[in-house]
């Protein structure tokens, strides 16, 4: 019961709750149906104040749900800077990998989500990080982008922390070469 107490607070993101069920001794790791941790809970509905509140408690940034998620990597889905920041005292794994192989940066460069991309760089996370599909995080800015000025930023911020430019996909076609297919002329000529 107090489990299940300390899941729907998460969900709720009511931070008072989620302290009350942890003072009653509600486990921190407790699962709901899909294998989500309240953390995950929380980090996927962006609520910030009961994401610190189960941080500070000792809350685990890295486990896995049944869909292969943390809290952690769906901060680069969500792009919610306030919560990566919330979750960088837990230490996370910045090396744990999702269901397509991608670490928190490669989600965030196919979603156009700037400010994160600009946030999560200066953690050390690998810029050449190469998922399942074949594709590091300036590929899929490219790929998946539509060329917009998000996207611009986006190569530029990671061409700035040493994103290589010739990594090519499995076909062997680099993100120029993309962008150029793409008519995404501005960046194209960012990767020239």
């Amino acid at each position: 019961m107090l489990d299940q107490q300390l899941l729907q607070a998460a969900a709720a993101g009511d931070a008072v709750a989620v302290r009350d069920a942890i003072a009653e001794g509600a486990d921190l790791e407790a699962r709901d149906s899909r294998q989500r941790t309240p953390l995950l809970l929380a980090a996927a509905e962006d609520h910030v104040e009961a994401a610190q509140v189960l941080v500070s408690a000792g809350a685990d940034p890295n486990a896995l749900d049944a869909q292969h998620d943390t809290p952690w990597l769906v901060t680069g889905v969500t792009g919610s800077v306030a919560m990566l920041r919330a979750l960088l005292p837990a230490n996370p794994d910045l090396t744990i990998r999702n269901r397509y192989g991608g670490v928190s940066l490669i989600p965030a460069c196919e979603r156009g989500h700037v400010d994160y991309v600009r946030e999560v760089l200066k953690t050390g996370i690998d810029v050449n990080h190469v998922n399942d599909l074949g594709w590091t995080g300036l590929l899929e800015a490219v790929i998946l982008g539509d060329g917009s000025e998000p996207y611009q930023r986006i190569v530029r911020l990671l061409l700035e922390a040493g994103a290589d430019p010739e990594l090519a996909d499995r076909e062997g076609v680099t993100a120029r070469e993309h962008a150029v297919r793409k008519g995404q002329r501005q960046i194209a000529a960012l990767l020239s």
